[in-house]
């Protein structure tokens, strides 16, 4: 269950506060990329620090480490409910970041659709230029097969010489 802004406000510090607000509807609209990239990088320190703090208070519980000094009041619950808070910030940022990124993907490929359309539309319309001077007309494409000469009287021959030799098998065949 999401924690109330009374809540997120009271166990906070006040700078921290500052930050945290900063996440909710009507502030998070208002900040630009750099900005909302800042926030979460802080955010991420403050989670960072509240998770270490909540692990060493949980150790201390446990009496597995030594406490740490006398600045760092609470209990470990205290520390895990911070952080808890500091991850649904992030978690707002996030998610305010992604549907900016969502927002500029949609302008670009609207604006790439655009340009696309008015190239296709140029190019229907374009007719070539009737050229007036005679070309030199189509190039001709040299044969890649071997241009081999065969004599006039050598060109029945073969299917002469086939039929003769099938002659002398059918006579030969006859005879046995």
């Amino acid at each position: 269950m999401a924690a109330s802004c009374k809540y997120e406000i009271s166990i906070l510090k006040h700078d921290e506060q500052e930050i945290v607000l900063a996440t909710h509807h009507p502030a998070i609209g208002e900040l630009t990329r750099d900005k909302l990239e800042s926030l979460r990088s802080r955010l991420q320190d403050f989670h960072s620090k509240e998770h270490t703090l909540a692990r060493h208070r949980q150790r201390e519980a446990r009496g597995k480490a030594e406490p740490r000094g006398s600045s760092f009041s609470g209990t470990a619950e205290h520390a895990t409910q911070r952080k808890q808070v500091f991850v649904a910030a992030m978690k707002r940022v996030s998610k305010e970041l992604r549907r900016l990124q969502n927002f500029e993907a949609k302008k670009e490929l609207g604006e790439a659709a655009r340009r696309a359309l008015a190239l296709r539309r140029a190019q229907q319309f374009s007719r070539p230029q009737n050229d007036l001077r005679p070309g030199e007309g189509m190039r001709s494409i040299p044969s890649r097969r071997r241009n081999i000469k065969i004599p006039p009287s050598r060109i029945g021959s073969v299917s002469q010489a086939n039929k003769r030799a099938q002659a002398r098998r059918d006579v030969s065949r006859g005879s046995d």
